[in-house]
């Protein structure tokens, strides 16, 4: 999922300045600190912004921020925690803190939490940075899907606002599904989709039992719910039931005009004015509804922590730049260069510019997480969560099927514990 969301950060990829660096205690001696950054979380010039003023903020510190590829750079990170010579500050994805975290490796940063102004966090960023209460990640920013809809189509079917709760959508999208067009796009397998429907409804993909142990919940009534929802939307399109977003590729669907609603995250609007530079301004966005106007619909939050290494030979020059980077200033530049969601949920209106970005940033305040534990890798590996839902859109019965797909994933997150 790290890479879907920040494959499209090249897209966003805007020429800025950095004006970001929040002055701090200087360090007391020479101190040379590394910073790895992933390929495509910020521009080159915004990265140098920040590292010209964060020095001449901070007297003996000698800022290296290094970019980082993402393919193999789950090796270098754990190669890097077991090592004697670490950088200091990693970026890495949300989800993937607690397999880091389990190798002992990550420094516990939980008394800094509220230094950090962590009661503003997104719940979605924060969560994955949190192992058994201990605060290892600290969230950078995120990214999350939104709907994505063809303004010519909803003008074609009387439509002029979006709908404010899940009962809407199903009567505006019944509307919008005639003659030649399809109401929505949701293929079979999106199961990220699925899981914000899931704990709509107060439920989880799975949950961690007092004796520690994990257990599958999708055959909670409360899963078998938001299963309901995905298939009755499912139905109101033509998206394959056997396939995910990427197969065909949703944008491409999208870009042929007869769809009037795909889920994505906001940057896909750029991939689908590659295949057809006629839809620009035919495209809008909203936030996913929730049961109720009062609240958006619960999202998958995907995006970035920043972890300090053990091994760093100067935690405390690396926390102030994990501070300035999670800061205000910075955390504004950022938004506003890379088109992404702030960490906090306060910098909200640092987006409101954009209608994308904005509805993202309205729904990442629902956001959350998949299960956190070093395991869940592997449940997405294993692709149960895909075989369930096609299982039952093709007429499978829920419950037996919701039944099965738990029990796998209870011996996959437990296996080796």
């Amino acid at each position: 999922m790290k890479h879907r969301l920040l494959a499209l950060a090249a897209v966003f990829a805007l020429a800025g300045c950095g004006s970001a660096a929040e002055k701090g205690p200087s360090s007391a001696a020479p101190a040379k600190l590394t910073v790895w950054i992933m390929d495509g979380s910020a521009t080159k010039e915004l990265l140098a912004g920040f590292e010209k003023e964060y020095e001449a903020a901070h007297a003996g510190v000698d800022l290296d921020i290094q970019i980082q590829a993402w393919d193999g750079i789950g090796e270098r990170v754990t190669a890097a925690l077991a090592s004697t010579d670490a950088p200091d500050v990693i970026e890495v994805g949300n989800t993937q803190v607690a397999q880091y975290s389990a190798s002992g490796g990550v420094l516990d940063l939980t008394g800094k939490v509220a230094d950090l102004q962590g009661q503003d966090w997104l719940p979605g960023l924060a969560e994955p940075g949190r192992v058994d209460g201990r605060q290892y990640g600290i969230p950078w920013y995120a990214a999350n899907r939104v709907v994505v809809y063809n303004k010519d189509l909803w003008a074609a079917a009387g439509l002029d606002e979006p709908p404010r709760t899940r009962e809407e959508w199903i009567e505006v999208t019944r509307k919008l599904n005639k003659g030649g067009d399809q109401g929505i796009y949701l293929t079979g397998q999106t199961w990220y989709a699925l899981a914000g429907f899931v704990w709509d409804e107060g439920g989880d993909l799975a949950v961690r039992e007092a004796s520690g142990k994990w257990r599958g919940a999708l055959d909670t009534p409360q899963a078998l719910a938001g299963m309901a929802f995905y298939k009755e939307l499912q139905a109101l399109g033509k998206g394959p039931k056997d396939a995910d977003e990427a197969n065909p590729p949703q944008h491409e669907v999208f870009a042929q005009g007869k769809v009037a609603q795909i889920i994505a995250v906001p940057g896909i609007a750029a991939r689908v004015l590659e295949v057809e530079p006629d839809m620009k301004d035919k495209i809008g966005y909203f936030t996913i509804p929730g049961k109720t106007a009062d609240k958006p619909g619960a999202v998958f939050t995907g995006g970035s922590d920043l972890i300090i290494p053990a091994a760093s030979k100067h935690h405390e020059e690396a926390y102030q730049v994990v501070k300035a980077l999670a800061g205000e200033a910075f955390q504004t530049r950022l938004a506003q260069t890379m088109q992404f969601v702030p960490n906090r949920t306060s910098l909200a209106k640092v987006l409101s510019g954009d209608e994308g970005t904005a509805a993202m940033a309205a729904g990442a305040a629902n956001g959350r997480a998949t299960p956190n534990t070093p395991n869940w890798a592997a449940v997405e590996a294993t692709g149960v969560i895909k075989q369930y839902m096609t299982a039952v859109l093709t007429g499978g019965d829920p419950l037996t099927e919701a039944r099965k797909a738990s029990q796998v994933i209870t011996e996959t997150l437990n296996s080796g514990s």
